[in-house]
């Protein structure tokens, strides 16, 4: 074993450890722990903007601007940062819930009963506010976590965790709650996939390469977290000046993060009158304001009217993370359909629609976390829908689906009362 390998073991044996005092921790010292860690992310903004400077100066010239900015902190998204763990703080907590009661025919009471997973791995890449989300996440439902940065983020990512564990230390509570590793090689994740009896559940949260290697190798549970090729279907019927904005709102709010549409649908009924609003607002207009234009990949029969760059044949199948959008005409909402089921990584879609029952069929149809009517993609997010933040968005189907909150990170044991039943 290396002398990494070992290390790492040590973060997750101490994290073992701590798991029960935490789990034991009242939820009002929960909350004032984590009112106090977002109270130090603020009072040392400075030290992180600078740890998060070095960061990206040390990625220069090595990621597209699209995913520097993905790293940038300002004194704005630190702020957010710690208004995300105030909110998380505020929600009521899942630990302890009575899911199910039964009283069996012989007396036993049966109690269904909301308990901590333990110790929740979570390995992200180069977003640093995931670092604050994540802990904020697992603390609020009394877990203890280890976090995995990548390596573009790692100074970010120690420097949140340093004010976040000075801030849970003032508040009484044990600091090595939150974990921190420093191996940054493809050797610290795989220590930490095989980390068995360690770790109770693992969350990667990153690009394709990354979670593939997690559900494919991890010994340990593992919660799969997805791409995000995310479709827009903009039907016949729909209100296309609201199409458009919502279109470019999908697309170039910010086009690094998973939930930024990649596919455009457009029924062939209004592709004539669409397609060349969609090019006016999305490539002319955005140019002409000094935003960066959208790079349309447009089939045969899209190219025909609005010209573009010829998608390619894996166009439709890439999570771009930029300011390129790929658009399909289609001749009915079941053709939609069809197309997301072959090439959707079943994240989130919508339709564009005034028809209910072309809305019916989409949103019966379509086999995804997060499917929309009338609305930006972008709303798949913790935040947006209520949870304070989120661990990353599940695109499978076992456990957890759609944006992971946190009682998404409690599972449950029976508890079961009787007054001398033998069997």
């Amino acid at each position: 074993m290396t002398e990494k390998e070992n290390k790492t073991l040590q973060i997750c044996a101490k994290s073992k450890e701590i798991a029960p005092r935490i789990a034991a921790l009242s939820d009002e010292k929960i909350n004032e722990g984590l009112l106090f860690a977002a109270e130090a992310i603020l009072r040392e903004s400075a030290e992180i903007l600078k740890a998060n400077e070095e960061d990206l100066a040390a990625a220069e010239g090595t990621i597209s601007p699209v995913m520097l900015d993905r790293l940038r902190l300002t004194e704005e998204r630190i702020a957010a940062m710690a208004e995300g763990v105030r909110a998380v703080a505020k929600l009521p907590s899942p630990v302890g819930t009575v899911l199910e009661r039964t009283v069996r025919p012989n007396g036993l009471l049966i109690e269904k009963v909301s308990v901590p997973m333990g110790v929740i791995a979570i390995i992200y890449e180069s977003r640093p506010n995931v670092t604050s989300d994540a802990a904020a996440l697992a603390l609020k439902s009394r877990n203890a976590c280890i976090l995995k940065s990548g390596k573009e983020a790692y100074r970010s990512a120690r420097a949140i965790v340093d004010a976040m564990r000075r801030g849970l230390a003032a508040a009484g509570i044990p600091d090595a709650a939150i974990g921190l590793l420093d191996d940054l090689t493809r050797e610290g994740v795989n220590t930490l996939m095989h980390a068995r009896g360690y770790v109770d559940l693992l969350i990667p949260r990153g690009g394709a390469g990354l979670i593939r290697a997690c559900v494919e190798n991890a010994t340990v549970p593992c919660l799969e977290t997805g791409t995000g090729i995310c479709h827009i279907y903009v039907d016949e019927s729909a209100d296309l000046a609201a199409a458009v904005k919502i279109v470019e709102n999908a697309k170039a709010s910010r086009p690094s993060v998973c939930n930024a549409a990649e596919v455009c649908l457009v029924h062939r009924a209004i592709a004539k009158e669409f397609l060349p609003m969609l090019k006016a607002a999305l490539c002319d207009r955005r140019k002409a304001e000094g935003k960066p234009p959208v790079e349309l990949r447009t089939d045969a029969e899209a190219y025909a009217i609005v010209g573009g760059t010829p998608a390619g044949e894996g166009d439709f199948d890439t999570e771009f993370l930029d300011y390129i959008l790929a658009v399909k005409v289609v001749s009915s909402v079941e053709e939609a359909i069809a197309h997301i089921a072959a090439h959707s990584t079943h994240h989130s879609e919508a339709i564009l629609t005034k028809d209910p029952s072309a809305a019916e069929k989409f949103t019966a149809g379509v086999d995804s976390a997060a499917v929309y009517v009338n609305a930006s993609t972008r709303f798949t997010d913790g935040g947006e829908f209520g949870l304070g933040c989120e661990m990353g968005i599940s695109t499978q189907k076992m456990h957890a689906r759609g944006p992971l909150g946190i009682r998404e990170l409690t599972t449950y044991k029976y508890i079961i009362h009787g007054d001398g039943q033998i069997r």
